[in-house]
């Protein structure tokens, strides 16, 4: 497994559009660092899991307040 990811790559594990990925990574939501002459945008594959991970427990979090109502 690479240790960077291209978003194109970020954009097939996540299952989203590539405006939606480049906007995770324009907000910072979503760390990534530019390399290469044209400033291509890379994801280390170990942040890709720290986020997915914390949307897990976003969702869990979410999921506790909604049966608490």
């Amino acid at each position: 497994m690479p240790r960077f990811l291209t978003l194109s790559d970020v954009c097939e594990e996540l299952q989203i559009s590539s405006a939606q990925a480049y906007a995770l990574v324009r907000s910072g939501e979503l760390p990534a660092i530019q390399v290469g002459g044209r400033g291509q945008w890379r994801v280390e594959q170990t942040v890709l899991d720290a986020y997915i991970e914390a949307k897990y427990e976003q969702t869990r979090q979410q999921v506790a307040r909604d049966r608490a109502r």
